[in-house]
């Protein structure tokens, strides 16, 4: 039982370093009857990180609001952290596209997708340099490591920007949010096989799978595409999670620079209150520029 413990003890000290590298504000570790605890807080929300240790072995088990920001964010990060891979996941490839997307819950602003190649060389230069989760990461952290991906992996990199006023149009036309990124995420891995060979892809699933395979094209279909839950965890869709966000942010400063309009992000009662003044100043057919028109958000006003 000691052993155990012992390790219960090595896995708690692991989370405790990571997490206070991101930030969090993390208690000194609580050793109870059968676990230990952490207590973690980011100034806003917070929650409890308990390492149970038995007969059986070591359990992490993480306590809060499932819903909050900061439980998405830890569950995340402890899931990356996981040496053991899920249920047909696989090992990191050594030379593959990988693709994620930004904006996707955000009313306000565009749909981006990104993709990135990486080999055994870039991957290990991308790691280096901090790239995960763009979830985990803030803005600022985003910004600075965008320019440094590109010089990494040269011209290895695909991004398409779904503006509102395109959004909206496809939305009217496909009537699903998961077809529009099934299409999308077909269109990065096309334009990135258009100059490279590559034999595998890497996607975070979001809905049914023929979504991006129905899409793609005669090169595209020739490639073996995975999908995956939290895929983020390989480096290639981290890379393009942190492209993509990257280059969302960059539009809601473009509206701040060229239109003076400032923008909330996600889907909130800020967002609400800044729709209200928006449709008052501009009218409701502005929306349509700047917003994704189908949220139930549209129809709050």
């Amino acid at each position: 039982m000691y052993i155990i413990q012992e390790s219960a003890r090595k896995i708690v000290e692991s989370y405790t370093a990571k997490l206070k590298d991101l930030s969090f504000i993390v208690s000194a570790p609580e050793l109870n009857d059968y676990n230990y605890e952490l207590r973690v807080n980011n100034g806003k929300e917070k929650l409890k990180i308990l390492v149970y240790f038995g007969k059986k072995g070591n359990k992490t088990v993480i306590q809060g609001n499932k819903d909050s920001q900061i439980y998405s964010e830890i569950n995340n990060l402890l899931s990356d952290n996981k040496s053991v891979y899920q249920k047909n996941e696989i090992p990191e490839p050594s030379c593959y596209i990988g693709t994620d997307e930004s904006g996707k819950g955000d009313y306000f602003g565009p749909l981006v997708v990104a993709g990135v190649i990486v080999d055994e060389s870039t991957s290990a230069q991308l790691k280096k340099i901090g790239v995960k989760d763009s979830k985990l990461l803030s803005d600022v952290i985003i910004k600075k490591l965008s320019p440094e991906i590109k010089r990494i992996i040269g011209n290895k990199f695909n991004i398409i920007v779904i503006t509102p006023a395109t959004y909206n149009n496809l939305h009217a036309k496909m009537k699903n949010v998961n077809r529009i990124l099934g299409w999308s995420h077909a269109k990065v891995i096309e334009n990135l096989l258009a100059n490279d060979n590559v034999n595998d892809a890497i996607s975070d699933k979001f809905g049914d799978e023929k979504l991006i395979r129905n899409s793609l094209q005669e090169k595209g279909k020739q490639i073996n595409l995975m999908q995956f839950t939290k895929a983020e965890k390989y480096t290639a869709v981290a890379a393009a999670s942190i492209l993509a966000r990257n280059r969302f942010n960059e539009w809601f400063d473009e509206q701040a620079a060229k239109n003076n309009l400032i923008l909330p992000k996600g889907a909130s009662k800020i967002v609400d209150l800044r729709l209200k003044e928006i449709k008052n100043q501009f009218g409701m057919e502005y929306l349509n520029e700047i917003a994704k028109v189908h949220f139930k958000t549209t129809n709050k006003i």
